[in-house]
């Protein structure tokens, strides 16, 4: 069963310049090993976009509750490229109290924008 499903999109440009504008702003919105890729190489503008619109999707499958922290959710990757979120502390609570039992996440760029689809199942 179906409980929650959220799609978000973010323009990379803007998304950049946030980052930029905003000293810290990366590290309060993602987990040390969201920002650089296996190799230790700083991940690209346009993945830590898509990212991004994973957290805010993710945020409104579960209804979009005040209190979520963006640390509290991870997106990772399978060696065979495949996303998976990783829920803790209020994410996790919030995911319990509406009985998500699965997730599904898909991301995306291209042509300037990137978008993220989460689907939490029961």
């Amino acid at each position: 069963m179906i409980i929650g499903v959220g799609i978000d999109v973010a323009e990379i440009d803007r998304f950049r310049a946030s980052l930029e504008r905003t000293p810290g702003m990366a590290e309060r919105l993602f987990l040390p090993q969201e920002l650089t890729l296996p190799s230790g190489e700083r991940r690209g503008i346009a993945s830590l976009a898509a990212r991004f619109a994973a957290k805010e999707a993710l945020a409104k499958a579960l209804g979009a509750p005040p209190g979520l922290k963006w640390l509290d959710a991870e997106i990772r990757v399978e060696d065979n490229g495949r996303p998976l979120l990783k829920v803790t502390g209020t994410v996790a609570r919030r995911a319990a109290e509406l009985g998500v039992q699965a997730w599904h996440v898909s991301l995306s760029h291209d042509a300037g924008v990137a978008s993220a689809v989460v689907i939490a199942e029961g």
